[in-house]
């Protein structure tokens, strides 16, 4: 098969990324699906008969010395990248346990920024077109519910709009996907609201399907809950749970 275009996607045992990994496989791209769990992603790629498009690499985001090596070691420099690499701590555990605070921020927030600086800054890939980083509605606004966690997608959220302002210049795009309750094994056991939860291939297809707006929310209910947290005033914003 002749592949159109190299698709790296770093985090991709998550469910999302799964379905980003068969969506861009469909439409014929080279596939470099990083993660430190691939025995799982193994698994997942011969059960879909994606021998053939997708390349598994070992990736840990919270080992930054090793992403310049990493990046290097690469078959392929890719046209396109999303991070999709995540990690959740619950806001009470989070006060109290920084180790596994500290590993959130890491994986979240500071693993996305040692890869993408790497990758936005090797001007020799004349082939880079696009960034795509997942996000939060929890990074809109702090609440006391989920503050921390909060915190690491709003910083990552921040980070990718300057990056796409210092990558305007060379015709790069950079898009956030700021996703609301997702029907992954990150929220497993959470109570949220079934309403509002969205598949994993949906919002695959609408990372997938980008285009040039920075800000990506999927789902009109999300859409209408992001503005509202958005424009809210802090008074209002603090009687949210």
């Amino acid at each position: 098969m002749d592949f159109y275009k190299t698709i790296l996607i770093l985090g991709a045992n998550s469910d999302v990324a799964k379905q980003c990994i068969l969506q861009y496989s469909e439409k014929g791209f080279h596939v470099l699906a990083a993660s430190r769990d691939l025995s799982s992603l193994k698994n997942f790629v011969e059960e879909n008969n994606l021998q053939n498009n997708v390349e598994l690499k070992y990736f840990d985001a919270t080992d930054f010395s090793s992403h310049q090596k990493f990046y290097d070691e690469l078959s392929a420099k890719p046209n396109i990248v999303v991070y999709a690499a995540g990690f959740l701590v619950e806001n009470q555990e989070a006060l109290h346990d920084f180790e596994r605070t500290f590993n959130m921020m890491k994986v979240n927030y500071i693993g996305a920024v040692s890869i993408l600086n790497i990758i936005a800054t090797d001007f020799s890939n004349q082939n880079l077109e696009r960034i795509i980083g997942i996000s939060s509605l929890s990074g809109v606004r702090g609440r006391k519910s989920n503050f921390v966690y909060g915190s690491t997608k709003s910083a990552f959220t921040q980070y990718l709009s300057g990056l796409r302002q210092e990558l305007a210049s060379r015709k790069v795009i950079v898009n956030v996907l700021v996703s609301g309750y997702i029907n992954t094994k990150i929220n497993a056991g959470l109570e949220l609201n079934k309403n509002l939860m969205m598949e994993p291939d949906y919002v695959a297809k609408h990372i997938v399907n980008a285009g040039n707006s920075f800000t990506i929310v999927p789902n009109w209910k999300w859409k209408i809950i992001y503005w509202i947290l958005k424009l809210s005033p802090e008074f209002l914003v603090a009687k949210l749970p």
